[in-house]
């Protein structure tokens, strides 16, 4: 395949699917229903009876970046009035492969290219065949419910509203489940995830409703129901075309509305994202009532915005600020805020022309709250210290002392001339924003003679130092490109692509391959302190891992080819070239990488908890790891594997597979690391032959370590090792209990025994359910059975984990080849390393 149709395909498929979602209409499946065994795919809908309301797929965001793809519920005649979103905190990406369906086990689910998302998961064992249905009603509710009685209901997008309360819905609290339904508006107008802006019953007066930003700050109140109306909202307004009530039992406390005339107006209530509750007609101009005022919202005009009442915008950025989205503003939308026109100093580590960041008063002002109050202090000191706190952002001063703001400032508003609570704010600027001062000619004088010979000074030096570089490059036959670790911005991509550099190190084949910045070596070794020993957070057969820390405060992992190291250039290319090409929630993300002289170094994100066998294996430590966050982190390992398996855009074998290698984010999320060993197969390719045996004694499957044979199924062994660890706190290697010699072993004589439960780890006491905590054994034991054609693959396995009610296969005789016996009547495996780093681990086992 030529170059130019390589590049033209994937914009082809992704300009189709973009013409099916804007035509979804052309291709209707004719009904209401989903039923069990059919799919719902992106370029159809479904209408409901009465042809009201339509469901399906649907695009927002810019058509440049990725596709992100929602399924929701919108009217049939007004596809911009979205009023459900299925999955808007989990965005589809794969326009090809979307789709919505009833899964094997009777899920109602969102299937994407590499992951699905559960919508329903039925909560009963049996179930008849064919006996559930999806169904759009002419509400606009979309339901799960049984086929042959329609009114058993099993699940209902009206107990989980977005940002919309359609007429028979309920907006409340559900006593029994403690569940709360909540309008929580939209992010932005391009972005259904939910907002900061949400309209909620109060836990604690039942009657009373509330409207609060943040999840932190009320800022309108419905006021009390007294059996007829909401103490805040007008009477009038249930007059109109719609009535609304307020029900509240032993059961439930809820708020529902009807409309008076269904033939006449089609209305619903939306949490918009402009922090408003807005009562709406089906179009523009029907009907729109709308609470609180706009003055009354907070944070209206987001972060360093103004808001200006008197005028017809409403909003406006502060002096040296601009608008995050001018498309949004258009709109009315200021979720986005305002940002900075030119950096402060501190912000961008350099001065402008010599000049320093000032103060621009900003007059008749309601100031921001969350100020920090330093009393008995003069307006200079409190300029002088906020000048030298980047962090600082403004200040003030008043008869309370000296006002200062750190990090945002929201919920400014300008005030009238008359108001008793204006007052004076000291913004902070870079000089090139601040207003130019005028009258000292002979300044002027001196800065028009002076800048001119600077320049020329600078210029002829400037030049001579261009020669020696350029005469330096070309001495080296390459063009130095690399990019300063300690200034980059590792937020503004999801990966990190700002440039696709590669040293001629890595040769011209991977140019096109890698999409990571190269990095100097200077900035690197600045990161972490000329890598100090302090800074060690461990050492792996690659070598040293340092940690590092850059100049906005972002922590990072530092992965160091040691000079000693057993491993070499070959698989410090083949890690980043390889995990380049993955992006995946459980894979560890690659940042970068740096290539000078003899060093090679890569550059990951930063693993506060360390590695799985930190805690997992340590007596103390492993308390923090309770059966739920176990069962998250096993779950997380296998939706990585599957999607190094099946999903990526090339299939690879990881090839060691071990708890050092699984590493842990904040919240104890598991990511896989450590590629250098893997390998990478084809389309069509099962499985591979190798005379040089690498990975962890202890993981390896039989087949691998004895005969080089090496598949998908060598990674499911290891897997299956890694889950009866996690289960039982236990290593594989060096164990010693009872008469077996092994983990593996010692979990096949309890199974046998029906006594599983005994290899559950003692300090998790007595787990809630017995059930779930033996299904995870057996689908351990079913991953290392000896024979691979017996081992389940990671798509099973994942539904075995989702599906606690599915059936499971009686597991056979695993591999007993890792015993003490083996080790001593096999001298290849008597210089195995195992060895553990906090960010990539690398073990090798060669035959001598």
């Amino acid at each position: 395949m030529r170059e130019s149709e390589t590049i033209t395909r994937p914009w082809f498929f992704l300009c189709v699917s973009v013409l099916f979602l804007s035509h979804k209409s052309c291709f209707s499946t004719g009904g209401d229903t989903l039923p069990m065994g059919h799919s719902l795919s992106i370029k159809q809908t479904l209408l409901s009876q009465g042809n009201i309301f339509e469901l399906g797929f649907f695009t927002k965001g810019p058509f440049r970046d990725s596709p992100k793809i929602y399924l929701g519920i919108w009217y049939k005649n007004s596809e911009q009035n979205k009023v459900w979103v299925a999955n808007r905190e989990q965005r589809l990406s794969e326009p090809y492969s979307s789709k919505l369906e009833f899964s094997e086990y009777g899920d109602l689910v969102l299937l994407d290219g590499n992951y699905y998302i559960k919508i329903w998961s039925k909560s009963f064992e049996s179930q008849m065949p064919n006996s559930t249905e999806a169904v759009l009603l002419d509400n606009g509710n979309f339901v799960v419910r049984n086929v042959k009685k329609p009114s058993i209901i099993y699940w209902q997008s009206f107990d989980h509203p977005t940002d919309t309360l359609l007429p028979g819905a309920k907006l409340g609290i559900d006593k029994l489940t403690n569940k709360t339904r909540v309008l929580t508006s939209w992010k932005n107008s391009r972005d259904p995830a939910p907002g900061r802006f949400s309209f909620r019953i109060d836990p604690i007066v039942e009657n009373h409703y509330f409207m609060e930003w943040n999840n932190s700050k009320r800022y309108w109140s419905s006021g009390v129901w007294n059996g007829h109306i909401f103490s805040s909202v007008p009477e009038w307004i249930s007059n109109y075309s719609f009535n609304y009530t307020f029900i509240s039992n032993e059961n439930e406390s809820y708020l529902t509305f009807s409309i008076v005339d269904s033939s006449s107006v089609l209305m619903r209530c939306l949490m918009d994202m402009s922090g408003q509750l807005r009562i709406l007609g089906l179009f523009p101009g029907n009907w729109d009532w709308e609470q609180p005022l706009q003055t009354k919202v907070y944070a209206f005009c987001g972060t360093f915005g103004i808001l200006r009442g008197n005028v017809t915008s409403y909003c406006e950025c502060l002096p040296g600020f601009e608008p995050f989205s001018i498309e949004d503003t258009k709109l009315n939308d200021w979720s986005g805020g305002c940002v900075r026109k030119t950096p402060l100093q501190c912000q961008n580590g350099s001065y402008t022309n010599g000049l320093t960041d000032g103060f621009l008063k900003i007059s008749d002002i309601k100031l921001p709250e969350n100020s920090k109050i330093y009393s008995e202090k003069s307006l200079k000191w409190c300029k002088s210290a906020c000048m030298q706190h980047c962090s600082c952002m403004a200040c003030a001063y008043n008869s309370s002392g000296c006002l200062v703001w750190e990090g945002d400032l929201l919920n400014l508003q300008q005030l009238s001339n008359g108001s008793n609570t204006k007052q004076d704010l000291y913004l902070k600027l870079a000089a090139s924003e601040l207003p130019k001062a005028g009258g000292d000619r002979r300044k002027n004088f001196r800065v028009i003679i002076i800048l001119p010979v600077s320049l020329a000074v600078l210029l002829i030096f400037g030049g001579l130092i261009c020669c020696l570089i350029m005469r330096k490059l070309k001495q080296m036959g390459e063009e130095d490109s690399t990019e300063d670790l300690l200034i980059f911005d590792f937020s503004a991509s999801a990966i990190a692509t700002a440039k696709t550099n590669t040293g001629s190190n890595l040769g011209r084949s991977e140019k096109k391959n890698v999409e990571l910045p190269l990095f100097s070596f200077a900035s690197v070794s600045a990161a972490t302190g000329n890598f100090s020993t302090e800074n060690i957070l461990g050492e792996g057969g690659f070598g040293p891992v340092y940690k590092g820390i850059i100049l906005n405060g972002q922590e990072i992992a530092v992965k160091r080819l040691s000079k000693r190291s057993g491993q070499g250039f070959q698989e410090f290319r083949n890690e980043a070239v390889l995990i380049a090409k993955l992006q995946h929630r459980n894979l560890v993300r690659l940042l970068g990488y740096c290539i000078k002289r003899d060093e090679n170094i890569l550059i990951y994100e930063y693993m506060p908890n360390k590695s799985l066998d930190f805690f997992l294996f340590d007596p103390d430590k492993k308390r923090m790891l309770d059966w739920r966050t176990r069962v998250r982190i096993i779950e997380g390992i296998a939706q990585g594997l599957l999607y190094l398996h099946q999903y990526s855009r090339v299939r690879i074998i990881h090839r060691d597979l071990k708890a050092s290698n699984i590493l842990l984010d904040s919240e104890m999320n598991p990511k896989i690391s450590d590629f250098g060993m893997a390998r990478i197969f084809g389309g069509n390719e099962s499985q591979a032959n190798t005379e040089r045996i690498v990975g962890t004694y202890g993981y390896m499957s039989p087949e691998y370590a004895m005969e080089g044979i090496f598949s998908i199924k060598s990674d499911v062994f290891s897997f299956g090792v890694l889950l009866l660890e996690i289960v039982s706190g236990k290593k594989n290697i060096g164990f010693y209990h009872s008469d077996s010699l092994h983990l593996l072993g010692y979990a096949w004589d309890l199974w046998s025994a029906n006594r599983g439960m005994e290899l559950m780890d003692p300090i998790l006491g007595s787990p809630s359910s017995t059930s779930t905590s033996l299904r995870y054994i057996n689908i351990g034991l079913l991953c290392v059975q000896g024979n691979p054609n017996d081992r389940p693959t990671m798509s099973d396995v994942v539904l075995m984990l989702s599906n606690e009610y599915a059936p499971l296969p009686t597991p056979k005789e695993p591999a007993f080849f890792t015993g003490r016996r083996v080790m001593n009547t096999n001298p290849s495996f008597s210089n195995a390393r195992n060895r553990s780093v906090n960010t990539v681990t690398l073990s090798v086992i060669e035959p001598r």
